[in-house]
């Protein structure tokens, strides 16, 4: 994708992570999953040098529509892992930033079950409680689904219930608006995509490489994944050039 100096001077990178922990020596798959609370601080120290505020989904809206302009990085973390709160809150209060945590409802203080006999791990999610602690230190939960499907594989009523149903839950549990959605395994499509815009939410993030500019379309919105093997300078790059754009 081809980009005038403008928009890339005005990218959003919306940063991905999901474990913010060392990873289990005996874990062989999937390692780059998990970046350290020690990288993790050093990235977040980084964006703060170079001028960057972290932000929440829901902060960023304003930039992510036009509506504002700066030097933004969005902090989001797939799955809810009880890990964010333990090792990532901290580190982002200490910048002054926000960040999105994206929760599969239906695995409430329980653990990976899309995943553990694959990854041969059992991870905890947060609970309730944590879910509530990591709101009251100023961050901000966002939908993942019920149980962390492929969506493009969902009938339609599935669908309903996937999306529908976390965002439901979800305010149930934490009593406050729900707007921000993620896509498991960032399967999305245009059906997909409509079904969670008709659900009510703000904004939906992908995989799909690549910063975001004002004017994409808020339902599929890419994303930079950062990985436990990103030194500092490859950090750098896919935040702060446009390394990522050119591989959307």
């Amino acid at each position: 994708m081809t980009r005038t100096a403008s928009e890339r001077a005005a990218a959003l990178p919306i940063l991905t992570y999901h474990n913010i922990a060392h990873a289990p020596r005996d874990i062989r798959r999937w390692r780059s999953l998990y970046v350290g609370p020690a990288a993790f601080a050093r990235q977040m120290w980084l964006l703060r040098q170079f001028g960057y505020r972290g932000l929440s989904m829901s902060d960023a809206m304003p930039y992510l529509q036009g509506e504002r302009s700066g030097r933004v990085a969005v902090v989001t973390l797939d799955d809810g892992y009880a890990d964010n709160l333990e090792s990532a809150l901290p580190i982002l209060q200490r910048h002054g930033f926000s960040a999105t945590c994206y929760v599969v409802s239906g695995s409430i203080g329980r653990y990976n079950e899309w995943d553990d006999e694959r990854l041969g791990v059992r991870k905890p999610l947060m609970s309730v409680q944590q879910l509530r602690d990591w709101r009251h230190g100023g961050m901000e939960v966002g939908a993942h689904t019920v149980s962390h499907p492929r969506l493009t594989q969902c009938s339609d009523a599935q669908l309903r219930d996937e999306i529908r149903g976390s965002k439901a839950t979800l305010e149930d549990r934490l009593g406050v608006p729900v707007t921000q959605f993620c896509y498991p395994y960032g399967d999305a499509d245009d059906r997909v995509a409509g079904a969670v815009r008709e659900a009510g939410f703000a904004a939906a993030t992908t995989t799909r490489r690549g910063r975001a500019v004002a004017g994409m379309d808020l339902w599929q919105l890419p994303r930079v994944q950062i990985a436990r093997h990103h030194l500092l300078p490859q950090f750098a790059m896919r935040v702060m050039s446009g390394y990522e754009d050119r591989r959307a």
